[in-house]
């Protein structure tokens, strides 16, 4: 579902390296739960540098599927307002509206609360972990020491949205994954974790600077 441009107009934590999935393999929900109208906004995508997959039907959760929602928050359109612990996150709109994404969320997506801003955004991030998940997991992680380029691989998707706070950044990440299954569920580690489709959508509506509160 592609909303008017002109509604987006109107409209810590860990390191970066801590944005990364570690969970329990996938659970499937019956397709004849997701419409197909919802399953069509999680095709396969070919136009990328890297080709993102699509989401089988089976896998998708109607609760955390794209949906435009009746929001009675106070915040002003074009706000991002992130919901961890309810595994939401709505871009604001008008009328009453918000446009609401399934999340999966992390020890470092709990971490963070309040206001910050989009401080800057990239395309197929690159990724590092910490020295702590190194020492922790040095046959996992010591190869990767150096960081990872952006890819299909990479933990964090085709997508990344930097939060800042007063002008510096906060280390909480909004990003794609890796593994489309954990949306919906709390994870060992990680920020907050979106469909990689969704974070496409997201980072289209979404500009430098835009408002974020995080409850």
């Amino acid at each position: 579902m592609q909303l008017p441009v002109l509604l987006v107009l109107a409209t810590a934590a860990l390191a970066l390296g801590g944005c990364v999935t570690n969970s329990q393999s996938p659970i499937g929900v019956s397709p004849s739960l997701v419409s197909p109208a919802a399953a069509a906004r999680y095709a396969a995508i070919d136009t990328e540098r890297f080709p993102i997959d699509g989401i089988d039907p089976a896998d998708l959760n109607p609760t955390y599927v794209r949906q435009v929602v009746d929001y009675k928050g106070s915040e002003r359109p074009g706000t991002v307002v992130v919901e961890p612990r309810k595994r939401f996150l709505y871009l604001v709109l008008e009328n009453g509206q918000a446009l609401r994404y399934g999340v999966g969320v992390g020890k470092a997506g709990l971490a963070f609360t309040g206001t910050a801003e989009v401080g800057r955004k990239a395309e197929w991030p690159n990724w590092a972990p910490t020295a702590n998940m190194i020492a922790r997991e040095p046959d996992r992680y010591g190869k990767l020491a150096g960081g990872m380029s952006g890819g299909v691989n990479n933990p964090l998707g085709p997508r990344a949205l930097y939060l800042y706070r007063n002008g510096k950044d906060t280390m909480f990440r909004i990003h794609g994954t890796t593994e489309p299954w954990t949306i919906g569920e709390a994870v060992s580690s990680g920020c907050i974790r979106m469909l990689n489709q969704d974070v496409v959508d997201l980072y289209e509506r979404v500009p430098a600077g835009t408002r974020v509160v995080v409850r």
